[in-house]
């Protein structure tokens, strides 16, 4: 047998076990983020894990309801990959809103409240979690928080009767930190 050829594929081999051992399913054992006063978690609640969500926030260039002749970029909903802190992919995060781990479980919820994000970025939320589907871990989660919003506001395009129905992607990112009841 060809040893150099053995001695490399054993190296790679290590290399690529001890990198497989860091990758968490999430971030855990977190501490409580500074948030603004209108997107903090209620006493009674632990962060439980962090993802990363990256990936395009979908507009469409609609009709204002109200306003006969005006139309606005309306945002359509998320799909984005959530990331642990190796950027290994944890989940996704997509329409509804619904936040899925890669083993099966997902949780859903309503927006609470927001605050600014900084300029060119959009808000920070809180979302209230709904009761999660599957066994996971997204089971438990009470609060979902984001932050450190990067990107995804409505497009700067024209959004006219001629382009009424038209479909943008906004890059984004953002922290979201999951919390669960003590």
């Amino acid at each position: 047998m060809n040893r150099p050829l053995i001695a490399v594929a054993a190296v790679a081999l290590t290399t690529l076990l001890s990198a497989c051992s860091t990758m968490a399913p999430m971030s855990t054992s977190m501490a409580t983020p500074q948030a603004p006063a209108a997107v903090t978690v209620p006493a009674g609640n632990k962060v439980a894990m962090m993802a990363v969500g990256a990936g395009d926030l979908n507009y469409e260039c609609r009709a204002k309801a109200d306003m006969p002749g005006a139309f606005a970029w309306v945002f359509t909903g998320p799909d984005a990959l959530l990331l642990d802190k190796n950027k290994a992919t944890v989940g996704k995060y997509y329409g509804g809103p619904t936040w899925e781990s890669n083993d099966g479980s997902k949780v859903g919820g309503k927006q609470l409240a927001v605050a600014p994000g900084v300029a060119g970025a959009i808000p920070l939320q809180l979302v209230q979690a709904n009761l999660a589907v599957g066994s996971g871990a997204m089971t438990g989660v009470t609060y979902i928080q984001r932050l450190n919003t990067i990107g995804g506001v409505a497009p700067a395009d024209v959004c006219s009767q001629a382009v009424m129905g038209s479909k943008k992607l906004v890059k984004y990112q953002a922290d979201y930190y999951f919390y669960k009841a003590i």
